[in-house]
């Protein structure tokens, strides 16, 4: 069975995707990422949960901030890249749920009382929302470069507040000269998939 996906499209969101660790100093214009949030927002998760929450990084002094946060190896890529996204997850995302999973009104009373079951769950459906974000970044012919090399518990500082955990940095732009490192190897399907 063939994919019902056009060829292109799978390549351009699947395999050609690669982290991008050059750009180019065309800028990205608040159009080009609320188009993308318009896209991704509808990517699903647990519970409709949205607990993703987008800090862009524009101004020269913010970005300064960022930059000392992340590891050595990035700090160069996070410094040029014409637009930067600090990925959060947002733990109080239970006070959303009436509004988005209204056929059940006790799911905000589920997470009320436990920080601990709204912290797990902000993180997966999160995760799952950058996942998506970033496939949303390609789908708007740019390209990303994610990275979890950072200090996030100083990015929190900096930028979040305690309600607000980061998952990730994401530089976005078009791709600069050698902007790609080889393509890695992928594990085969039988090393992955077991039908029990």
């Amino acid at each position: 069975m063939s994919l019902v996906l056009d060829p292109a499209a799978q390549d351009l969101l699947f395999r050609e995707a690669r982290t991008a660790n050059t750009f180019t100093d065309e800028p990205v214009t608040d159009e080009q990422v609320q188009a993308i949030y318009d896209l991704v927002k509808f990517g699903p998760t647990s519970m409709n949960q949205s607990p993703l929450r987008v800090v862009l990084v524009r101004s020269p002094e913010a970005r300064e901030r960022l930059v000392q946060h992340m590891a050595e190896g990035n700090q160069k890529k996070t410094a040029a890249a014409p637009l930067v996204a600090i990925l959060a997850a947002d733990n109080e995302f239970h006070e959303e749920l009436p509004q988005l999973f209204p056929h059940f009104p006790q799911a905000k009373d589920m997470f009320a009382a436990s920080r601990e079951a709204r912290e797990k769950n902000a993180t997966l459906n999160a995760a799952l929302q950058a996942a998506y974000f970033i496939i949303g970044v390609r789908a708007a012919g740019l390209a990303a470069g994610p990275m979890t090399g950072l200090d996030l518990a100083a990015v929190q500082k900096e930028f979040l507040d305690d309600d607000h955990t980061p998952l990730m940095v994401v530089n976005i732009g078009k791709p600069g000269p050698d902007a790609w490192f080889p393509r890695g190897p992928r594990l085969a399907y039988d090393d992955v998939v077991t039908t029990v």
